[in-house]
């Protein structure tokens, strides 16, 4: 295990950074390696793509909930010097992971006709849909026991052999990718399904090796059989701190189940446009996340730890750095959206509606980094509901006002993207507001709480 109680919390931050960077590269890479690779059969085959990941959405939102509720529980374990604690919990985390994973794959075999019917523009994308789904939703299950394995590393400062074997996923499913959907050699070509059976292969993969690190490396957390029976006193502790912060990325899923009924009149084109955009910001995106992600275990074993002036020096910390990040890539995105766009699909009706998309919604960078920032805060100090109540409050302001635009005369797509913009801007707001008060109310502990010294906190 890092202790995060002693040093440089900067340092912390930054050292977390880099390595969670790479990981969530490697993330993004094989998500864009898809994306370019399933751009060469068709319009609809992308707009296919794009909207299994709205499922993958509601994927992030109940592993986010196991994920955020294993790291601040860990690391406050951690940050009390409690190891016993702290193993309990990780065994407690995995067995309610496969559970979970086991329960969404259920459902989501039973509903993935439907779902390929309901949302999609027409009927090739709708069976190209239900094709992909056939693979990834397995590959989507393999995401909750990774998650909790990687969660609880991250809770511990311990980044270096998550992101290896992130690595190492994403190579393979570059490798396989393109054989599986093009059918090159000895192997059959199986179009979107071969892209969804890529990524099932290398997730399954990464599985094995992380739980292999976990049996013959790694001696602060270990699996214990004994501690597999479920004890719902410790689900529950990371299930309250979780929740909230799983229900708003399920909001997050609502936002872009909104945005695809809104424009499903405008055909796959704007489907296709609006699936590359996103991606391509989420892409964008990777360095705060990075941060964002490295701030939950470094406040959450200072706070742990009792430790109020490093949880304030974590907090502005990255809230400089992010900000500062985000201006950069406001610029980017202002000065070559539509390039940014060309580099996943040469259709021009693709490029200028995800090129507009881009450019616009890039006038909120900045603002989104705060929420991210200030919302890894929250869930540091194990209290998420307040970024959830401004979160929902966000998505209350967008979606209706855009329902009701969508059926106006003249209406326009960029009306849809102005109005998220403002969304933004008032949930950064109203997070900073709710975060400053949390603070003043939480990091208040009496001298004999004290855990450990901590002499350096820039």
């Amino acid at each position: 295990m890092k202790d995060m109680t002693q040093g440089s919390v900067t340092k912390h931050l930054l050292h977390m950074s880099m390595f969670l960077f790479v990981s969530m590269l490697a993330q993004t890479l094989y998500l864009l390696a898809d994306l370019y690779w399933v751009g060469s059969l068709g319009k609809e085959a992308i707009a296919a793509v794009g909207l299994s990941s709205t499922l993958m959405m509601v994927v992030l939102a109940v592993t986010q909930t196991l994920g955020v509720g294993t790291t601040t529980v860990i690391s406050h374990a951690a940050g009390q010097k409690d190891q016993p604690r702290a193993e309990l919990v990780f065994n407690q985390s995995f067995v309610m992971s496969m559970l979970v994973g086991l329960a969404f794959s259920l459902c989501a075999f039973l509903l993935r006709d439907w779902y390929g019917k309901s949302i999609s523009a027409d009927a090739a994308t709708a069976g190209l849909t239900e094709k992909y789904l056939f693979w990834f939703i397995p590959a989507l299950m393999l995401q909750f026991p990774l998650v909790t394995l990687s969660s609880a590393l991250r809770a511990t400062g311990i980044i270096k052999p998550a992101v290896a074997v992130q690595v190492l996923s994403v190579l393979l499913n570059i490798v396989l990718a393109p054989l599986l959907i093009f059918g090159i050699g000895p192997w059959p070509k199986l179009g979107v399904s071969g892209a969804a059976l890529a990524t099932f292969i290398s997730i399954l993969v990464a599985n094995v090796l992380l739980a292999v690190y976990y049996v013959r490396s790694y001696r602060y957390l270990r699996f214990h059989l004994p501690q597999f029976a479920p004890r719902l006193g410790v689900w529950w502790s990371m299930l309250k701190i979780g929740l909230p912060a799983g229900a708003e990325f399920a909001l997050m899923s609502v936002y872009i189940m909104v945005v695809y009924v809104i424009i499903r009149p405008f055909g796959a084109e704007a489907q296709a446009g609006f699936g590359v955009g996103a991606r391509v910001m989420q892409a964008m995106f990777l360095p705060v996340m990075a941060l964002s992600f490295a701030v939950g275990p470094v406040v959450g074993q200072n706070f742990g730890g009792r430790h109020a002036d490093r949880v304030r020096s974590s907090f502005y910390s990255a809230l400089w750095i992010s900000s500062a990040l985000m201006l950069v890539l406001t610029i980017l995105a202002q000065l070559a959206p539509h390039a940014l766009i060309r580099a996943f699909s040469k259709d021009p009706g693709v490029m200028a509606f995800g090129g507009d998309y881009l450019r616009i919604i890039s006038f909120n960078f900045v603002a989104a980094g705060i929420a991210f920032t200030t919302s890894s805060v929250f869930q540091g100090i194990g209290n998420t509901i307040p970024s959830l109540v401004s979160t929902t409050t966000r998505l209350l302001l967008f979606a209706l006002p855009a329902l009701l635009l969508s059926h106006m005369e003249g209406f326009q797509i960029r009306y849809v993207w102005y109005l998220s913009v403002a969304s933004i801007f008032f949930q950064a707001c109203v997070n900073l507001v709710l975060l400053q008060r949390e603070l003043r109310k939480k990091l208040v502990f009496p001298e004999t709480e004290d855990i450990a010294p901590a002499p350096t906190v820039a």
